[in-house]
């Protein structure tokens, strides 16, 4: 979760928890066991949390978000986590085997600069990129200025901005049962814009168990035809998109 979300008294949002399972899923299979993971604005670090539970007890896990402060430094969620507002220095002469950059890239002014000169840099030759951004530039609204996105992404846009410094394995979308409620918004916005602006988001679930339930299914079923249709040409449009990409071994 983006730390200007961050909330304590809710259980997590259905789409936050199937998004960490689909991510999940990703990393372990395409980096089934790595020595080093870095979480690249990790927010509140939960879903690297998730991830904890499929890696080697003996896997570095480092967490860097900006937005840290001295008390989320000083209390990681899990204390196998290590926790850095700064950028990350690599240990010894070895990258991380599996760097996570999910929902980051949007929230950066130059992104083709942050994705050729830090991330190209922290991925070890060989090693896996999951990077993942919110999809459909056109149902860019209010919200996403909240949280502070620069952009909403294509696919295409997305290989064009990763390519240059990653070989991409795979790439799909996510979450299309939510792109018909954006629109709406969206609309609603073009009819009426909003008098004034938004500062400050939360993704509080306050709904009860049955709702949850069928919710959370939902979106699962969802995610898991995201996954089925990886690379297809017919994929259905999702409301994030997403790659896994690998550094070239003969990099440097």
């Amino acid at each position: 979760m983006d730390l200007r979300e961050r909330i304590t008294d809710t259980p997590r949002h259905p789409w936050e928890v199937v998004r960490a399972r689909t991510f999940c899923r990703l990393a372990t299979r395409y980096a089934p066991a790595p020595a080093t993971v870095l979480d690249v604005g990790s927010g509140d670090s939960w879903l690297v949390t998730q991830l904890l539970d499929h890696l080697p007890s003996s896997t570095r896990v480092d967490c860097w978000d900006t937005h840290y402060t001295a008390d989320d430094l000083a209390d990681p969620p899990d204390p196998r986590l290590h926790r850095t507002a700064e950028r990350p220095r690599t240990h010894g002469t070895a990258p991380y085997e599996l760097v996570l950059a999910l929902d980051v890239l949007e929230h950066i002014d130059d992104d083709r600069a942050f994705v050729q000169d830090v991330l190209a840099s922290l991925v070890a030759p060989g090693g896996i990129l999951v990077a993942s951004v919110p999809a459909q530039p056109r149902l860019f609204t209010r919200h996403d200025v909240a949280l502070g996105h620069y952009r909403r992404h294509s696919a295409g846009s997305l290989r064009d901005l990763l390519s240059p410094a990653f070989d991409i394995l795979a790439e799909g979308s996510l979450f299309a049962s939510l792109v018909p409620p954006r629109a709406a918004q969206r609309l609603i916005e073009m009819v009426r814009p909003p008098e004034e602006p938004v500062e400050h988001v939360q993704s509080a679930w306050r709904h009860g168990p049955m709702v949850t339930k069928v919710v959370t299914a939902v979106l699962e079923a969802d995610a898991r035809v995201g996954l089925a249709t990886a690379g297809k040409p017919w994929r259905p449009p999702g409301l994030s998109v997403w790659a896994v990409c690998r550094q070239p071994a003969d990099r440097g």
